[in-house]
């Protein structure tokens, strides 16, 4: 979550040293997880008698409740295998091949770790280590902006950077200082739009958190009200779309809880309309609520990037250009493509369109169906009781609505930033892909 940290403490070097780390233990993760599965069955095996049934583990009866299930390759969410072998093969029609074979092992060395937290973590593990995660990006970065504010009293820019040029754009500074006076703030990420997110991620995994009960009543509370702070501070706008987002989605997830599975036709039929209005609304008033947003009418330079990625994407539009997942600056054609007040993006502010431009029309269905399957098991998963047999049905879980939630922000923010691709954006997807498929073929307790 705090990629952009490292690098701007560190430089890329201090960035790729700390992705070796990460890449190593993900491997020795997995490699442990697996010969530990494979010592469980062995053990069960002998004790076949005293095997716990599905029903007693998802309960929670037994200690195998605590332990991560075997990875299932068959039960393995095979959207992620399309998605990445299309990235992969991209390399022989690829426009710039280096380059793509650069971004392609860079995902996949992202998707690595996003596996090992899938796999090695129980449901409840990962919740607590998603929360402690959240709370030392925001801790440090209120203590970052603070500093900056107070000590140093003027724009911070990158460490190993030199720009050449005093002229520096806004965009190019690690913290402009602004804490005290109301924000905006870019924390220690260096980015209001991702410090918001992870902060809107925070409030989602924070109340959740205090509603199942699993940490202290206080001190959940005041790390909901920081984050809460530090979302308002970023003052961004494609955050408060996303927020508004996770407010629907748990509206509807609330009513679907409330009405029999038989009975939900009405729901549906609420929530397509309120799409389509909300898409009426964009069409016929956008000048007004980009307004109201605080952005200007053109989302603040993002539909000329848009036009510009759009009329390159329609030059190969089946199958792209050759997926380069972050946009490298030193090819063509990403080194002028989106430049905007003398800031070269790195990105198409729509991840939709990114898929586009680099795997084309093939690429958008499987990046559709990879999102689309995830979103359909998060759904469920939030809206049904657990059922263990053919009567039988437990409570519902507080943290079942997580996936659905965290989705729901990502698709949104998704719309008008690219990081669902990169980084933490693609992590949190496949986490939840996998998780979701294992959930689904194997239930496990969810506080």
């Amino acid at each position: 979550m705090a990629g952009q940290f490292w690098r701007n403490l560190g430089g890329w070097w201090g960035f790729g040293a700390i992705a070796v780390i990460v890449v190593v233990g993900s491997i020795i993760g997995l490699s442990t997880q697996r010969a530990n599965a494979r010592n469980r069955v062995a053990v069960n095996a002998a004790a076949s008698d005293d095997t716990p049934t599905d029903r007693d583990i998802a309960r929670g009866h037994t200690y195998q409740a605590a332990l991560a299930p075997p990875l299932n390759w068959r039960k393995f969410p095979k959207t992620i295998t399309a998605f990445l072998l299309l990235a992969t093969l991209s390399i022989a029609w690829s426009y710039y091949p280096g380059a793509s074979a650069l971004g392609i092992t860079l995902q996949l060395i992202t998707t690595l770790a996003a596996l090992f937290l899938a796999v090695t973590l129980t449901w409840p593990e990962l919740l607590r280590t998603l929360a402690a995660a959240l709370r030392w990006v925001l801790a440090l970065s209120l203590v970052f902006e603070l500093f900056v504010a107070v000590v140093v009293q003027h724009e911070v820019l990158p460490f190993f950077v030199d720009y050449g040029t005093d002229d520096v754009p806004n965009a190019f500074y690690w913290s402009r200082g602004l804490l005290l006076n109301g924000g905006p703030i870019e924390g220690i990420v260096a980015n209001r739009n991702l410090l918001g997110f992870i902060a809107l991620t925070a409030v989602i995994v924070f109340i959740v958190q205090l509603r199942a009960r699993t940490v202290r009543r206080n001190s959940g509370l005041v790390w909901l009200a920081l984050a809460v702070g530090m979302l308002l501070l970023t003052r961004s706008a494609t955050v408060t779309v996303s927020l508004v987002a996770v407010v629907a989605a748990l509206v509807f997830a609330l009513w679907a809880r409330r009405v029999h599975d038989q009975h939900r036709r009405p729901l549906y039929v609420v929530a397509a309309a309120s799409v389509l209005a909300v898409g009426a609304a964009l069409a016929l008033f956008s000048s007004q609520l980009f307004g109201l947003l605080g952005r200007s009418d053109d989302l603040t330079g993002r539909f000329d990037i848009w036009a510009s990625v759009t009329q390159l994407a329609l030059e190969r539009p089946v199958f792209g250009w050759g997926w380069v997942s972050y946009w490298v600056p030193w090819v063509e054609p990403f080194n002028d493509l989106a430049v905007r007040k003398g800031v070269t993006y790195l990105q198409a502010h729509n991840a939709w369109l990114d898929v586009w431009l680099q795997l084309g029309i093939v690429g958008v269905v499987l990046f559709a169906a990879l999102v689309g399957s995830t979103l359909w098991r998060a759904w469920f998963l939030a809206v049904d009781r657990p059922r263990l047999g053919v009567k039988d049905t437990e409570p519902f879980a507080v943290s079942a609505l997580l996936p659905l939630l965290l989705l729901a922000a990502l698709i949104a923010q998704s719309i008008a930033e690219s990081r669902l691709l990169i980084e933490s954006g693609w992590v949190i997807l496949i986490v939840l892909a996998v998780v979701t498929k294992r959930q689904q073929h194997a239930p496990r307790p969810m506080p």
